[in-house]
C-alpha cells in the first residue's frame, strides 16, 4: 500500500511535476536505444496528448494507486514492453532491456526532484534521498530488481557520470524534441500551442542538467529557474480542491478512500 507519509505522496502532488515530468522525456530521448524504442513503436504523433496521459497516469499510480490497480497495471505494461523491439545501427534489441528500463527510471525520478528543488520545493538533502529510495518501488513495477536500482542522490549522480558517454543527439531525439515543443494537437488546442510552446515545451527542456542541453544542442532560457519559480506560484494560487481533479485523477480518489487527513502537505514530510 503506498505510504501518505511518504516523500513521493507529498513531492508528486505538486503542480511542477508536470514540467519535471516533461523534462524527463527530453532527457530520456539522449539514449540512443531507448528513443529509437519510443519512435519506432509507440503512436505519440498520432495520439500526443494520449501517449502523455498514460505515462502520467502511471507515474501517479504507482504512488496513490490500491494495491491491486498498481500490480495490474504494472503486468499490463511489463507485457507491452515484453512483447516489443527496437533496431538500432541494424541491431534489434528488446524494449525492455534492464538497462533501459534503467535509464527512463532514473531520467524520470531524477527530474522529479531536480526540477521541483529548482521550482522551490523545498527538499532536504535526507529527504531527498529517501525519496530515491521510495522510488525503487516503483522501478520494481517496470521488472528492476530495487537493490539495483540508485537510492540515493550520491547513487544517482554516479549513475549518470556512467551513462554520459553513451547518450547523444540523433534524429530519433530531434523528432521528440519537435514534438514535446509542438505536439500536432487538433481542433481548439492548436490554439494554445503558442503558449505552451513558451511556458512549458521550452522551460522543461531549459531545466535539464547542462551537459543533458550540451547534448541537444540548443539554447535554453537564461533565467530558466526563475520562469519555474514563476509557474510553480501562479499554479499554486489554484485552490487544492480544484489541482486535485486533474486528471488522471488517482490522487482525489486516495483521498476519497482514506480521507482528507491524506491530503498531500509539506507539513507531513518525513
Amino acid at each position: 500500500m503506498p505510504d501518505p507519509n511518504s516523500v513521493s505522496w507529498q513531492l508528486h502532488a505538486d503542480p511542477t511535476m508536470w514540467i519535471a515530468g516533461i523534462a524527463s522525456l527530453y532527457l530520456q530521448a539522449l539514449h540512443p536505444r531507448a528513443v529509437a524504442g519510443v519512435v519506432q513503436n509507440s503512436n505519440f504523433q498520432a495520439d500526443p496528448l494520449g501517449r502523455l496521459k498514460r505515462t502520467a497516469d502511471f507515474v501517479d499510480l504507482g504512488v496513490y494507486g490500491t494495491d491491486e490497480e498498481i500490480a495490474t497495471a504494472a503486468a499490463r505494461v511489463r507485457a507491452t514492453h515484453r512483447s516489443l523491439r527496437g533496431v538500432v545501427d541494424g541491431r534489434t534489441f528488446r524494449v525492455d532491456d534492464p538497462e533501459l528500463l534503467l535509464w527512463v527510471h532514473c531520467s524520470e525520478v531524477s527530474c522529479f526532484e531536480t526540477v521541483l528543488d529548482r521550482a522551490g520545493y523545498g527538499l532536504s538533502g535526507r529527504q531527498k534521498d529517501l525519496y530515491y529510495a521510495e522510488q525503487r518501488s516503483a522501478a520494481a513495477l517496470v521488472g528492476l530488481h530495487p537493490d539495483e536500482v540508485p537510492g540515493s542522490r550520491r547513487e544517482m549522480a554516479e549513475y549518470f557520470d556512467w551513462m554520459r558517454p553513451f547518450l547523444r543527439r540523433t534524429t530519433d531525439s530531434d523528432v521528440i524534441y519537435d514534438f514535446l515543443h509542438g505536439p500536432p494537437v487538433q481542433g481548439w488546442l492548436r490554439h494554445g500551442l503558442p503558449v505552451y510552446r513558451v511556458l512549458v515545451g521550452h522551460l522543461a527542456y531549459s531545466v535539464l542538467p547542462e551537459w543533458a542541453l550540451e547534448l541537444h544542442g540548443r539554447e535554453p532560457y537564461v533565467h530558466a529557474d526563475r520562469w519555474l519559480r514563476m509557474m510553480r506560484r501562479a499554479a499554486l494560487i489554484v485552490p487544492f480542491k480544484i489541482r486535485k481533479l486533474a486528471p488522471p485523477g488517482h490522487l482525489r480518489r486516495a483521498i476519497e478512500r482514506q480521507g482528507r487527513h491524506v491530503t498531500p502537505s509539506k507539513a507531513r514530510l518525513p
